[in-house]
């Protein structure tokens, strides 16, 4: 997986999107194959057409870069509680962008007064892509306070995803007021400005993550077209010119007598008068005539030169003045203009690209050089769990028998599932009872969705599950009453090979759709007994607890055969298992019936299975939070790194994995049965649609 720069500012105005770009320059530059990736469009409010910095990076380099989700879904997704579904979506772009990259640079939100679902976002899409964060600001009286409560926002267990800070509009005079903004726009010394040296550089310097580069304010980079002033203003063009080559670096109000405004007919200029002010007409042309490039006349209040002035000026307009009409006043068009955005052009080619050189000329190169040699694997997120989940269970598209086939959420998690092709799913139950439940939650469900009823087949299965069964006592009889129960006959269906796995739980216990399973399809060849496993997604990560559900009270050599089932679970699932066995003490340090069990687990694990790696007894927090495991086992390779949890027994397992679910508010997908012949899976009964989908989706990828 690419390495994620994931780049967030500390407000508006900070030049996010230049600065993401000039990175994408900046690696380029180092041979460093990069991606790009905005994952939610944040459209300014006078952008009219697609998401701005994508488009640029498709327009200034040969990147791909996916399309961005819309603001509105994903502000939707959010209010919802769907968290989860929006960053599963950006996981899917992110993977799109890394396809062919070294580093994906990820642009972030803007959090303003007006977006304060950003920083939210920004957070979560953090930590679905366990991005390295990178911070944008400018220099401000409160930006270092800004900067710590970042990196106490993206911080997580093993310490602060921040890794650095970018100042931008360095040297950008703190007295500019945007009475007319253009007037910030004075000529600058070019790119070889000297980057001022003040306190607020001085400090990003002390701070703990890397001071990756101050970018100097040089006015000329957000001096804007003429051409964009009048698509601004609505102006009227009587006279194009070089509208779309000269550039405003100043704008200049001419309400005074024309001896007094000589000093204004200056290179980059928009002079703003009324049209009727024709000695002013005539001296800015008088100055073209003289080989100053005014950057346009904006005449106001709809006001027209006569036709004699006009004919007189005739051949300094032919210079390539832009001409422009407005039917505000003066006062009004000032106005208006000192509210014109400073952000440049979405079309603005060149001066996108002097950008990019510019913060690209710096950063600090062998810094970005040496962060991206890193040999990184991103930690597995739980978005990223849930997206590879998917996409593996769309790949294996095997057929899921669900038997409580007329419950409300099955019949929803089903029509899901073959949207998203996810399973082809079986429904058992009354045909007309489950078309009736879906058109009451709105929904018709798809030809592809199989529905049987079970009192049409279930006469098929009766000599079948004797067959199976007759070394118990099984008789014709007793095998028809028990097919009555559906889960029995949707197991029996596996048995047979006409499905390839088994989800149910929603209505039953666990006894209920784990006994038919043992009885039928009997474990594998590989395991001793049959257990399971819970997907925990935490806030940072995905971890494996087990047993959580079947065995009560395991022996050693049990322990040690749960241990092994769910580290290989694990690594089926794109986990590189550590594993802790969990007990009540951590190493030596404790003794008696119940830690030596788990002791001889652990020896029994490692005797088995040497490619594992394996540590215990170890307590919880030893295993969990780095810092402990480095007091309390500090040779050890697991301790604080541990992602496979096994409890010594059942009352501890289901109490620790309820408590972390309901306390932390943790999303657990499972319980997952290990070592059956093929696969059948338990749901809780407090199961939402979307736990069941994801438990279909496990039992397409077991079935493989």
């Amino acid at each position: 997986m690419s390495h994620a720069f994931l780049l967030v500012s500390t407000g508006s105005g900070a030049g996010l999107t230049t600065v993401s770009l000039g990175l994408v320059r900046a690696l380029d530059r180092l041979g460093i194959r990069a991606g790009f990736c905005k994952p939610v469009a944040q459209l300014h409010d006078y952008d009219r057409g697609p998401e701005r910095s994508t488009r640029l990076i498709e327009h200034m380099t040969d990147i791909d870069a996916p399309q961005p989700i819309n603001l509105r879904r994903a502000k939707a997704l959010l209010g919802s509680g769907r968290e989860g579904l929006l960053m599963e979506e950006v996981i899917a772009l992110f993977q799109q962008s890394a396809r062919h990259s070294d580093v994906v640079v990820v642009e972030g939100l803007v959090a303003d007064a007006h977006a304060g679902y950003a920083t939210r976002l920004n957070t979560a899409i953090a930590r679905a892509l366990d991005a390295e964060v990178i911070l944008v600001g400018k220099p401000e009286a409160d930006l270092e306070e800004y900067v710590d409560i970042a990196a106490n926002a993206f911080s997580g267990s093993n310490g602060t995803a921040l890794i650095g800070t970018i100042l931008n509009r360095v040297g950008e005079s703190s007295e500019e007021k945007p009475c007319l903004q253009a007037d910030l726009l004075q000529t600058g010394s070019g790119g070889n400005e000297a980057v001022r040296t003040d306190e607020m550089c001085k400090k990003m310097v002390e701070k703990p993550f890397h001071f990756i580069g101050a970018i100097p304010w040089l006015p000329s980079l957000v001096a804007p077209r003429t051409a964009d002033v009048a698509h601004y203003l609505g102006a009227e063009v009587l006279h194009a010119g070089e509208m779309q080559q000269r550039r405003v670096q100043c704008m200049e109000l001419c309400a005074r007598t024309l001896a007094n405004t000589l000093s204004v007919y200056q290179p980059h200029t928009l002079l703003i008068f009324p049209g009727d002010r024709e000695d002013i007409f005539v001296a800015a042309c008088m100055a073209a005539m003289n080989g100053v490039q005014i950057a346009g006349i904006l005449l106001t209040g709809g006001l027209r030169p006569s036709f004699g002035v006009m004919n007189l000026c005739e051949q300094a307009i032919r210079t390539g003045i832009p001409l422009l009409l407005v039917e505000s006043s003066s006062y009004q068009t000032a106005s208006k203009l000192a509210h014109m955005p400073s952000a440049v052009a979405v079309d603005d080619f060149d001066l996108i690209d002097q950008a990019m050189d510019h913060v690209a000329n710096h950063l600090d190169a062998e810094w970005i050089k040496t962060r991206c040699a890193i040999d990184r694997k991103p930690r597995l997120s739980p978005a990223a769990f849930r997206y590879q989940l998917i996409q593996q269970a769309v790949q294996a598209r095997r057929s899921i028998v669900l038997p409580e086939g007329d419950e409300p959420r099955t019949i929803l998690a089903a029509q899901q599932c073959q949207q998203r092709q996810i399973a082809d799913c079986v429904l058992l139950g009354d045909p007309e009872k489950i078309h009736q439940s879906a058109l009451s939650q709105g929904i018709t469900l798809d030809d592809g969705i199989t529905i049987i009823d079970p009192t049409v087949v279930r006469h098929r299965y009766v000599e079948q599950m004797v067959a199976l069964r007759h070394h118990k006592g099984m008789t014709p009889q007793i095998a028809e009453d028990q097919l009555q129960d559906r889960v029995v006959l949707g197991t029996m269906m596996l048995a047979m090979g006409e499905v390839e796995g088994l989800v149910s739980g929603a209505l039953h216990t666990t006894a209920n759709t784990v006994r038919p399973a043992f009885q039928l399809i009997g474990t594998s060849e590989t395991a001793k007994l049959v257990s399971s496993i819970f997907f925990m997604c935490l806030p940072d990560q995905v971890v494996v607890y087990g047993d959580c559900a079947i065995n009560p009270d395991p022996d050693a050599a049990e322990l040690a055969d749960i241990a092994i089932q769910s580290a290989d679970s694990a690594i089926r699932f794109g986990l590189e298992p550590r594993v802790a066995m969990i007990s009540y003490s951590t190493g030596e340090s404790g003794s008696g019936q119940d830690v030596n069990k788990v002791r001889e687990a652990t020896r029994i694990v490692r005797q088995r299975r040497a490619d594992l790696i394996v540590d215990g007894p170890m307590q919880y927090d030893a295993a969990a939070i780095a810092s402990v495991g480095r007091n309390k086992a500090p040779q050890s390779e697991v301790a604080g790194k541990a992602n496979v949890f096994i409890f010594p027994d059942l009352n501890t397992g289901n109490t620790t994995y309820k408590a972390v679910q309901r306390s932390a508010h943790v999303v657990s997908i499972g319980p997952m049965l290990q070592g059956l012949r093929k696969p059948v899976n338990d749901l809780s009964r407090g199961a939402s649609v979307e736990d069941i989908v994801y438990t279909i989706a496990l039992t397409a990828i077991q079935a493989q």
